[in-house]
């Protein structure tokens, strides 16, 4: 089976494409640097000739405003190559708690696009996944005050992005659900506390201070806001192992 995979070159997006490609099926990594441009339209048609399923991993390249332009320009592209190709299953991943924070642009942006799938006519699963495990080390970044890190009290259960990617592979071989399916880590813990533990690890000396007033995506969370529901597929790897044995993203 051919399946279009559009991000086929990022963290996870490479993970998926090589994992159906080992399941014997026909992956296609759709980017940029392959002549895939969801924005212009640029090889879609010939990208999605043949395919059963797409699999949509982009990413807006920012979090601001420009993210709603980012997602419904590429989505409604990549809906009408769909369509002309006669793909049978559109999947995009996307974020637990996407519902609940329509404070933040990138999340509007998030919310867009989860309706133009619903929309399209084009059967879909929508994956919302928890924060990736990879990423925890950036949201202790971009949440240092002067000479500390100030993050919410809320709890967090992140996901390995090796986890992710089976979880999304698994998706692309089964039905269209054609509704909204949660996947997460296997532990929950309080995000000051977890990223605290990271950085500690690094080696970092910023003290980790707990401020309820402190902005995710410039959201304030409630206790449950990045926690999927009851009827979540978890993934397997612990924080523990990850921190031990998943090295740190390559700084660009």
């Amino acid at each position: 089976m051919k399946i279009v995979v559009i991000g086929g070159t990022g963290l996870i997006g490479s993970k998926v494409v090589s994992k159906l490609n080992a399941k014997g099926h026909q992956a296609v990594a759709a980017a940029p640097n392959t002549g895939v441009n969801t924005l212009t339209g640029e090889g879609l048609a010939e990208a999605l000739t043949g395919a059963e399923v797409v699999v949509d991993l982009a990413n807006s390249p920012t979090f601001d405003e420009a993210a709603i332009d980012f997602f419904t320009t590429a989505g409604r592209n990549v809906a009408a190559a769909e369509k002309a190709a006669g793909v049978g299953h559109h999947i995009a991943l996307s974020v637990v708690g996407t519902e609940k924070m329509g404070v933040s642009p990138y999340f509007v942006a998030k919310q867009a696009q989860e309706k133009l799938i619903r929309d399209s006519g084009i059967p879909y699963t929508i994956i919302h996944a928890t924060q990736f495990m990879e990423f925890l080390r950036g949201i202790g970044q971009a949440a240092v005050v002067g000479d500390e890190v100030r993050l919410s009290h809320a709890f967090i259960q992140p996901m390995a992005a090796e986890d992710v990617a089976d979880a999304v592979t698994a998706v692309a071989l089964a039905a269209p659900a054609n509704r909204i399916v949660e996947i997460g880590g296997p532990e929950k813990f309080h995000l000051d506390e977890i990223v605290g533990k990271v950085l500690a690890f690094d080696g970092g000396t910023r003290p980790v201070v707990v401020d309820p007033e402190a902005r995710y995506f410039g959201l304030r969370l409630e206790d449950d806001t990045l926690i999927p529901g009851p009827g979540a597929k978890l993934g397997a790897t612990r924080f523990d192992w990850w921190l031990e044995n998943v090295p740190p993203l390559p700084k660009k």
